[in-house]
């Protein structure tokens, strides 16, 4: 008779959780510009976004996990050191330059067959883009002086021609982004940014799907802790079953355990032994923070609400008269709950980060955690405003 998976209730759960984002400690990837690779080489990725009312989400989920945090660690780790480069997870995002040659295939994909948004592209325009970084070097869009202009074909479209070929080239892997400022991107030759043309041997052999699959429920357990299908996969369904056998292999060998999660129904989840054999049992320590909503912890909603009950609301795109939290409203973790959700926006001019809306959720309350919250508001304003 098969024996009974343990059992976690969503307290354990969301420790679990909690120690593997590393927000049960203050500053757990130590200080300085080493600090910004180490990060985003434990949870294997940090997004990028464009909204910006207040700080972009890339140095905001940083600057989260690491309190010193400073927008120039994050050029030198992409520009300088190169230990991240830029491409396409669930959404585009820093990666571990160490973890490239697990997205060389999908670079290769794009090669064989770009998607629809590409079909466009003329040969003259990628020809045209190609010729001028192989002989002035990295460029920016805004280089590109000489395009016949278009009409836009999608709202984030542009009409530059020039701009839709460097993309392909990007998602090709023939460009990389060698350095960003705010949301304009230096585009080099991938080969001349990592030295790849220089030094033969350097260019990493692409991973095979096997390898693939491996490595992303390794990325999964490492910054999850506790993993479901759908947290591995986030927005990949397609390799939902090839990962679903990767898995089985590791229960098989004893490498991983099935545990069924108070709440969670029918969606299975899985733990290293040695995860649930240091499940903490008393709380982290009381820690304010305030979470991007592409935080890695927020941006999995179904998961979020799992765990914590707490059903986050992105409303950035839904109209004033129907939202409910505020435009941007950011999660506010204290300790292992979430209690509030406040909209804030960056007033630049005037020097001071406003608070738009403020509510309450779950078991917050002002008496209870106000002080702290406004303390780490106070915190969150010096990061927004520094040079």
């Amino acid at each position: 008779m098969p024996r009974k998976p343990p059992s976690l209730d969503k307290t354990q759960a969301r420790r679990i959780w909690l120690s593997a984002q590393r927000l049960d400690s203050l500053s757990p990837f130590g200080d300085g510009p080493q600090a910004t690779p180490a990060a985003t080489a434990h949870l294997g990725y940090v997004q990028i976004d464009t909204i910006n009312v207040i700080e972009r989400s890339h140095h905001h989920i940083l600057w989260t996990r690491i309190p010193d945090y400073r927008r120039d660690h994050l050029i030198q780790a992409q520009s300088a050191d190169k230990s991240v480069f830029e491409y396409w997870t669930h959404a585009l995002s820093y990666i571990p330059t160490a973890d490239l040659r697990y997205f060389l295939p999908d670079m290769k994909a794009y090669l064989d067959k770009p998607n629809g948004w590409f079909e466009s592209v003329a040969k003259s325009d990628l020809r045209k883009v190609l010729t001028l970084i192989r002989k002035s070097g990295p460029l920016t869009i805004r280089d590109i002086d000489d395009d016949v202009l278009v009409e836009k074909t999608h709202p984030w479209a542009s009409r530059k021609p020039s701009k839709r070929a460097l993309q392909l080239a990007f998602y090709t892997g023939v460009l990389t982004i060698s350095a960003r400022i705010g949301m304009v991107k230096t585009y080099e030759l991938m080969e001349r940014h990592f030295g790849w043309a220089e030094q033969q041997g350097l260019r990493p052999k692409p991973a095979t799907e096997r390898q693939r699959l491996d490595y992303i429920i390794d990325r999964a357990l490492r910054s999850q802790g506790l993993i479901s299908l759908d947290s591995i996969c986030h927005l990949d369904a397609g390799r939902k079953g090839a990962v679903r056998e990767r898995l089985e292999s590791r229960v098989r060998r004893k490498e991983l355990v099935a545990v069924e999660v108070e709440g969670a129904g029918k969606t299975e989840h899985w733990a290293s032994p040695e995860t649930l054999d240091t499940v903490a049992a008393s709380p982290p320590a009381e820690l304010v923070h305030i979470l991007s909503p592409f935080d890695p912890l927020v941006i999995q909603r179904k998961r979020l609400k799992l765990f914590f009950d707490y059903d986050h609301r992105f409303e950035a795109y839904v109209p004033k008269e129907k939202r409910v939290f505020g435009y941007f409203a950011l999660p506010v973790l204290v300790g292992e709950e979430v209690v509030a959700a406040i909209d804030l926006k960056t007033d630049r001019a005037a020097g001071k980060v406003l608070i738009q809306q403020w509510n309450w959720v779950g078991e917050g309350d002002a008496a209870a955690h106000k002080p702290a919250i406004e303390e780490a508001l106070g915190r969150f304003e010096a990061f927004q405003l520094a040079e």
